[in-house]
């Protein structure tokens, strides 16, 4: 079953929101979904331009520093979980260049997004799905869902997150290879 977004806009002080269609099966099951209005994640404005939490309707409140805790083999996690039921959108954080999508043992189906600079590159890992249309190459808008929350790779099953990490590039401009920075204190200001 697939899940369609239809964007508008209009709403008080510009804000867009975000339409929500489950549409029926392709089975024998005929009756409509309902549809339900789900708010888009908030804007940090920075001196670079805006950083969205990048999966939908989670606050700032809801997000937990988990950047350095440690994780098997000795290594650091280097990153930040943001916990979120399955199958809930998940957005460009910046305005970029989706560089790769790739499938890992560890990451499960994931997404590396090149910002317009192509100065950092954003990471998003264990997704359910990618969202229809997603392809190497595609240049997003921030807010445009890119993917789903899911357990993909070595996530627990019963605990879907997305596993959004960010990196700053070196010369090379190598997808997998950057500096970590904590995405959480970028995100977490907007309390």
């Amino acid at each position: 079953m697939r899940t369609a977004y239809a964007f508008f806009s209009g709403l008080v002080l510009g804000a867009v929101g975000v339409l929500m269609v489950r549409p029926a099966s392709m089975g024998a099951q005929t009756s409509a979904k309902p549809v339900r209005l789900v708010t888009p994640a908030p804007v940090l404005t920075t001196g670079n331009g805006s950083l969205l939490i990048p999966v939908v309707g989670v606050s700032a409140e809801q997000l937990r520093d988990n950047f350095d805790q440690s994780r098997s083999g000795g290594r650091m996690h280097g990153a930040l979980d943001i916990m979120a039921p399955r199958g809930t959108p998940v957005i460009a954080a910046v305005d970029g260049t989706i560089r790769k999508l790739f499938t890992s043992n560890a990451g499960g189906l994931t997404v590396y997004e090149f910002d317009a600079a192509q100065e950092k590159v954003y990471y998003y890992a264990h997704l359910d799905s990618y969202a229809d249309g997603i392809h190497e190459g595609l240049a997003v808008k921030a807010g445009t869902v890119i993917g789903y929350v899911g357990t993909t790779g070595n996530a627990p099953p019963d605990a879907p997150h997305l596993h959004f990490a960010i990196e700053i590039l070196t010369a090379e401009k190598r997808w997998w290879q950057g500096t970590p920075i904590n995405p959480y204190p970028l995100l977490a200001a907007q309390k």
